[in-house]
């Protein structure tokens, strides 16, 4: 039977600040269709709030709209479509925001973060199914965002946007998972494949970043750099284990940082999605280092590189999107580290909060006053 669900539903961008005056979300009650085949209901529990979302609301990554938002997530499933036999109810998961098909050509090379069908569904608002879940009798369709629609009492998703997991793990804390561990922990070990006693430095410190920080001290870099510009979330790394902190608004900040790692990091990790940002990452870089950036900046920024320094010095530049992870892989085995101690990202949380006070926890997240605020639902 369809149920009813209470979402939080975007239906356009451009809504000036503070949102919590302007309130670009609305909380609204939507109706869910049945799961059909390879897809199940999952009562949310808990949701995180990132800039992924931040980013659709102000506009700088376009969506079809009205949209319900949201894309890292925890619950419970509470019905399966006919042909699941993995997953049953009561189960707990963990959604990924990029559903993979199995057989398209980056599935079939194991690189289930590049699936092409999963990639198209994302763009279009729907599911990888290619319908939408939502039931719609006045007024217009409603999308998914990436599959998920997190920021809700209930989503109807694809199979292969879940996880399972364990259900000794709080909600709250399996929700960082989805997105913040995996993207930041990942682009670490998966994207860069970090070793031991090398050198990283980290820019942006919201929740990909300091997971990127948490995952470089698991890997055994060092030393372990944190830039940013807002000096709470310096002194936030700083407890977490940075050896180094260096504010970005600093004019010698490039400079501080590469005599901090004798020339240049070996990885420098951009997570600001901010192209002056990458531009600084670049800069930060040895000879013969790394670049990665898993930031996404909004779709027409550029870089511009010195090609005589990217064959001279044999630079690299790779981009990693969901930490080059394959989830069902990645999400126990990060778990499993937070449990033994090694990947502590619960301090990443900032606080809680209800689905009716999302709009003024935006507000906190674009002033660069939170790390990750979890919806509880």
């Amino acid at each position: 039977m369809p149920v009813t669900a209470r979402a939080a539903i975007l239906e356009q961008t451009g809504h000036a600040t503070p949102y919590a005056d302007s309130q670009p979300l609305k909380i609204r009650e939507v109706t869910l269709d049945d799961p059909g085949a390879g897809e199940v209901r999952v009562r949310i529990k808990a949701a995180g709030l990132c800039h992924s979302d931040l980013s659709v609301i102000n506009g700088d990554r376009p969506r079809p709209l009205p949209m319900a938002l949201g894309h890292e997530a925890a619950g419970i499933v509470e019905a399966v479509g006919p042909d699941i036999d993995d997953l049953t109810v009561g189960d707990h998961v963990v959604m990924v925001f990029m559903p993979s098909c199995g057989h398209c050509g980056p599935c079939a090379e194991g690189r289930p973060a590049l699936c092409e069908a999963g990639a198209a569904a994302n763009l279009e608002g729907r599911l990888l199914s290619g319908r939408r879940a939502f039931v719609c009798e006045d007024g217009p369709q409603l999308n998914h965002h990436l599959g998920c629609s997190a920021f809700a009492t209930h989503a109807v998703v694809s199979r292969r946007s879940l996880v399972k997991i364990d259900k000794d793990l709080s909600f709250e804390h399996a929700a960082l998972f989805g997105c913040a561990v995996l993207t930041g922990v990942g682009a670490v070990v998966n994207t860069a494949q970090l070793r031991a006693g090398q050198s990283a430095v980290v820019i942006g410190l919201g929740g990909v970043g300091l997971a990127a920080v948490l995952g470089a001290l698991a890997a055994g870099a060092s030393p372990v750099v944190a830039v940013d510009l807002n000096p709470d979330k310096l002194a936030l790394a700083a407890t977490l284990g940075a050896v180094h902190t260096v504010n970005a608004a600093d004019p010698d900040a490039v400079d501080q940082v590469r005599a901090l790692t004798r020339g240049g990091a070996d990885f420098a990790f951009e997570m600001a999605g901010s192209a002056r940002a990458l531009d600084a990452a670049w800069k930060m870089t040895r000879r013969g280092g790394t670049t990665v950036t898993a930031g996404l900046p909004p779709p027409d920024a550029v870089l511009a590189v010195n090609i005589v320094s990217l064959v001279a010095e044999e630079r690299t530049l790779k981009g990693a999107y969901i930490g080059t992870c394959v989830p069902s892989r990645d999400i126990p085995r990060f778990i499993g580290l937070f449990k033994d101690g090694r990947l502590p990202v619960d301090r990443l949380m900032s606080g809680t909060l209800t689905l009716d006070q999302i709009n003024g926890a935006f507000d906190a997240l674009a002033d660069g006053m939170a790390v990750r605020q979890i919806v509880h639902l």
